[in-house]
C-alpha cells in the first residue's frame, strides 16, 4: 500500500507516558510496548488529531531543526509496528491479539496478596536482609559453598536429582516473587520455560510492567532475588545454629544454587534482572546492544564515530561495556571454581565406577547417569533450537 503526503492516517488506540529520556507508547490492543522519541510522539498526537501529512512534516521541521524530518517514512514505520489501523479508509490487514499473559497472567491471585509481599515495608525488609547475609558470609567464610556440596550420596543419579529438584524449587519460588510484584500492582504476567547456558530456567514475562514508572518496575525486576534473600537468611541462620544437623547437607545445596544464581545476576552480557534494573536507572533501554557495538569496535574498524552515535549516551555505554567484560570473566570464575571441579569430579566417580571400581549397584548408577545426561542434553538442544526459531 502506497502512502503519500495526501493520505489519510488513522492510528489504534494509543497510551503515551513519559519516560526518564523518551516516551514509552503502549498499543492496548496487542499489548505491545514501543520506547519513542519527543518529535515521533509529537508527530503520533498530530495524527490522532487529524491533520495531513504535509502539514505534519511541515512543523515538525519548524519545531525540531536539528532533525531529519520524512513523515511518508514515518508512517511506514508505524504500519510494520502495527500502530496504523487505516490508510486512506482502508484496513490494515495486520493480525492483532490480545497477549496470553492479558488474558490469563495470573489474574487468579488477589492484588492484595501481592501487596502483602511487596510494599513500602517489605522492600526495605528485603535490602536489609541482603546486607545481613553478606555480612554473615564475611563473618563466617565457613558457610562459603564448596562444588563438593552437591554431592550428598554415594549415587550419582541421585546427587544430580536432589540437585536438579533443589534448583527447580529455588527457581519456581523466585519467578512467584516476579509474578506477585507485579500482581501487586494489579497487572497481568506469563510463565514460560527456557534456557540461560546450561541452565533450564522458567521466565516471568514482565511487560505489562511498563505502565509503571521506573522506579516501580525496579522492584518487580528484583521480586525473585528478594524472595532468595529470605531463604538465604533462613538457611544460614539453620546453618548456623545446628551445624551437625542432618539436613544441613540439603542446606549446603540450597546455598550454593542461591550464591551462583546471584553472581550470575551480574553477569551484564545476559539480560538478567539486575541489568533490567540498570536499563531502568540509566533510562537507556538498548544498553547491552549498543555495548556490543562499542566493544566490537576494538576488533574491527567500522567507520562510525560512535561518540557522535550514543550521544550522550556515550559515558554510560563505556561504563557498561566494562561490566560486560566483568562478567565474563565472573562467568569464568564459576566455571573454574564449581562447574569444572564438579564435572571432572562426576566424570572420575563413574567412569571408575563403570571400571568396576565400585560394586554392582555402583555400576548401574554410573550408567543411569549416563542416560539421565544424554536425556539433560536432548532437552537443552531443544530448548535451544525452539528458542532460535522464536527470534
Amino acid at each position: 500500500m502506497k502512502i503519500s503526503l495526501q493520505s489519510e492516517i488513522t492510528l489504534y488506540p494509543l497510551s503515551i507516558r513519559k519516560d526518564k529520556k523518551n516516551y514509552i507508547v503502549e498499543e492496548p490492543i496487542s499489548g505491545d510496548f514501543f520506547e519513542l522519541p519527543e518529535i515521533s510522539v509529537d508527530a503520533i498526537k498530530r495524527l490522532e488529531k487529524g491533520e495531513g501529512l504535509a502539514a505534519i512534516e511541515k512543523t515538525l521541521k519548524e519545531s525540531y531543526p536539528e532533525e531529519e524530518v520524512d513523515i511518508i517514512e514515518f508512517v511506514e514505520q508505524l504500519v510494520e509496528l502495527g500502530l496504523v489501523q487505516e490508510v486512506d479508509g482502508i484496513e490494515i490487514h495486520k493480525e492483532k491479539e490480545k497477549h496470553a499473559k492479558s488474558q490469563g497472567g495470573f489474574k487468579w491471585i488477589p492484588h492484595w496478596v501481592g501487596r502483602l509481599f511487596f510494599n513500602g515495608i517489605m522492600n526495605k525488609v528485603y535490602l536489609l536482609l541482603l546486607i545481613t547475609n553478606i555480612f554473615i558470609l564475611i563473618l563466617n567464610p565457613e558457610l562459603f559453598p564448596h562444588y563438593k556440596d552437591i554431592f550428598l550420596f554415594d549415587s550419582m543419579v541421585l546427587n544430580v536429582l536432589t540437585y536438579l529438584l533443589i534448583s527447580l524449587v529455588l527457581i519456581v519460588i523466585h519467578e512467584f516473587g516476579h509474578i506477585l510484584a507485579i500482581r501487586s500492582h494489579d497487572l497481568p504476567a506469563n510463565l514460560s520455560i527456557g534456557n540461560r547456558l546450561i541452565f533450564i530456567v522458567f521466565e516471568t514475562d514482565l511487560t505489562q510492567a511498563w505502565k509503571l514508572e521506573p522506579k516501580k518496575r525496579n522492584i518487580l525486576y528484583l521480586a525473585g532475588m528478594s524472595f532468595e534473600q529470605v531463604i538465604l537468611f533462613l538457611s544460614f541462620g539453620f546453618m548456623l545454629l545446628f551445624p551437625d544437623a542432618s539436613f544441613v547437607g540439603i542446606i549446603s545445596i540450597i546455598v550454593l544454587d542461591i550464591f551462583i544464581k546471584s553472581v550470575y545476576q551480574c553477569c551484564f552480557y545476559m539480560k538478567t534482572d539486575v541489568y533490567y534494573v540498570v536499563e531502568n536507572v540509566t533510562g537507556c533501554y538498548n544498553l547491552m546492544e549498543s555495548g556490543k557495538i562499542y566493544l566490537s569496535s576494538f576488533f574491527k574498524k567500522s567507520g562510525l564515530d560512535h561518540k557522535k552515535m550514543f550521544e550522550d549516551e556515550w559515558n554510560l555505554v563505556r561504563i557498561y561495556s566494562v561490566f560486560y567484560i566483568v562478567g565474563v570473566f565472573l562467568t569464568l570464575l564459576l566455571t573454574f571454581m564449581y562447574f569444572i571441579p564438579q564435572l571432572y569430579y562426576m566424570i572420575t566417580t563413574v567412569y571408575l565406577n563403570i571400571m568396576g571400581a565400585g560394586d554392582r549397584a555402583a555400576f548401574w548408577d554410573a550408567m543411569a547417569f549416563l542416560l539421565q545426561t544424554m536425556l539433560m542434553l536432548i532437552l537443552l538442544v531443544y530448548l535451544a533450537r525452539k528458542k532460535r526459531r522464536e527470534n
